[in-house]
């Protein structure tokens, strides 16, 4: 797997519909999250563990990721603290060091500026030579959560040939910006539309310019699966490419979200093939059931083709 591509070019085909959140201070839940279905798991250092269990989270993470087998074809990330707590360095030296064979890539909370990447890339350099690792196989996820990182998203999606996604973090986004709401991932009352769509639409351009994923926050009401439905079709409609889950209970609604119908997936298939019959005949556009398909409509259908694939259908 490499994570160095070009501004500009398509994402990595790592399906990450759901991305789910592990206590790093929970025994309990880290054995479990080989389990789970999600296609992310990330354990937890940052918000999920109180001050006082940072050291004992950091050393049962570890022990986690050196003894529990994980699905070949599940993600597997941690987070660290922020770069401004105490905390961050030896998150990331303590872990890397240690079983930087075992994750895909390093998650960073409350990310402000270009600079917060460039510090961890260089870090996570300095550790793979150390190793012996091959440098530049973690990647980076970084968490957008306040005004400060909204405004340098584009700039923090292309500060270092790591990073992999853009994460929306909705508690500490709404509390920074003066959102009136208590729930995480919720809407509040008082406006026509959907008071994130400047934010999601901005993520997700941040994000495909850089050709990197752009994936939402917690739903944080687990009960209320209505509620995290019609969220998880809102981001899903504006292009995002998965959700975090806080509970195991969210991972199906939201993988069927955002995977495509086997009607959806043999339709784009069906249309890729009669594109490239057209074109291999010398043609620039193919009718498909009614419709002129040209190259536009050709890299619709092969997003939606790919996206199918990665949920397994024609296997």
């Amino acid at each position: 797997m490499t994570h160095f591509r070009v501004p500009g070019t398509a994402c990595p085909l790592r399906s990450r519909r759901t991305c789910h959140s592990v206590p790093g201070s929970s025994e309990k839940f880290l054995a479990k999250a080989p389990t789970l279905a999600a296609d992310q798991v990330f354990l937890d250092l940052e918000d999920s563990v109180a001050p006082s269990e940072k050291d004992a989270a950091r050393g049962r993470v570890i022990e986690a990721l050196r003894t529990l087998e994980f699905p070949e074809d599940k993600t597997v990330v941690y987070r660290v603290n922020g770069t401004d707590t105490p905390y961050f360095y030896r998150d990331l030296i303590d872990v890397v060091e240690a079983v930087g064979d075992k994750i895909h890539a390093v998650m960073l909370p409350k990310v402000q500026t270009p600079g917060d990447i460039e510090l961890t890339d260089k870090l996570l350099r300095q550790i793979e030579l150390a190793k012996g690792y091959e440098v530049g196989r973690i990647g980076i996820e970084a968490q957008i959560e306040d005004a400060v990182g909204l405004v340098n998203v584009e700039q923090i999606a292309i500060a270092s040939p790591r990073m992999e996604t853009l994460i929306f973090g909705p508690g500490d986004y709404s509390a920074a910006i003066g959102i009136p709401i208590t729930q995480i991932g919720g809407a509040p009352e008082g406006y026509p539309g959907d008071h994130l769509n400047y934010l999601y639409t901005r993520l997700v351009v941040a994000a495909r310019a850089a050709g990197i994923q752009a994936i939402d926050g917690p739903y944080a009401a687990f009960k209320d699966l209505d509620g995290l439905r019609e969220r998880t079709r809102l981001v899903r409609a504006l292009g995002l490419d998965g959700k975090w889950t806080i509970h195991p209970g969210q991972i199906e609604t939201i993988n069927e979200i955002f995977t495509p119908t086997q009607e959806q997936w043999e339709k784009a298939e069906a249309m890729l093939a009669a594109y490239d019959e057209a074109t291999a005949a010398g043609a620039g556009a193919a009718i498909f059931e009614g419709e002129m398909v040209d190259e536009a409509n050709r890299k619709m259908a092969e997003r939606i083709a790919g996206q199918g694939r990665a949920a397994g259908y024609g296997a």
